[in-house]
């Protein structure tokens, strides 16, 4: 998918967070959004992934020279960050059954808990995770099923060195075969982005 941004601006209010932001992707770029708490990283994230309506400019999507409806773009990202909420109540393999009825897997569900390192929390409630332990989860969720592009949102947030090699080494699996974006001050997280932008205050 094809992610092209003019102009892009958002503000609360009377206060822009940030402004004047364009972007061009292609297929299969990586983009790594950086810039100071406050900056914006997060909102124009979500702005790109959809969720979000920018208060300046505009976005547009394309498959192919095909322009894609606004209405239906948020069903073509994969989105992963520590604030989203889980399902505590299911189990590991009932969260990835479940969420398999919205998006279409690439993997089978024994195989995704194979590739987490969490073959054996298979019957084990989410609720019982360490944060480390969901937030690989959120990215699983992000990587193992169908989707036109990801965005990462603080990617390796709670997770230890195990994990964090963990999510370095998907993503080089995803590299040129998905559009990614990725907002994150951690080189760690996004030295492997073809492109980066930086937001500054306003």
């Amino acid at each position: 998918m094809r992610i092209v941004g003019t102009g892009l601006g958002k503000k609360y209010e009377t206060r822009w967070i940030f402004r004047d932001v364009s972007i061009d992707l292609a297929v299969g770029d990586s983009l790594a959004i950086k810039g100071s708490n406050g900056s914006g990283k997060s909102t124009l994230l979500q702005i790109l992934a959809g969720s979000l309506t920018p208060s300046a400019g505009e976005i547009e999507y394309y498959q192919g020279e095909d322009r894609i409806e606004n209405e239906s773009v948020p069903t073509l990202f994969n989105f992963s960050a520590p604030y989203i909420e889980l399902i505590e109540e299911f189990t590991l393999s009932e969260h990835l059954g479940f969420h398999s009825k919205f998006h279409q897997p690439i993997l089978p569900v024994a195989e995704m808990m194979e590739r987490m390192g969490y073959p054996e929390s298979i019957h084990q409630p989410v609720r019982e995770f360490s944060s480390g332990m969901k937030q690989r989860l959120r990215l699983a969720l992000a990587f193992f099923y169908k989707s036109s592009a990801v965005c990462l949102d603080e990617p390796t947030s709670n997770l230890d060195e195990s994990g964090i090699a963990w999510y370095q080494s998907e993503m080089k699996t995803l590299l040129g075969k998905r559009t990614i974006l990725i907002a994150s001050n951690q080189r760690y997280e996004y030295d492997f982005c073809q492109k980066t932008i930086r937001l500054n205050p306003q």
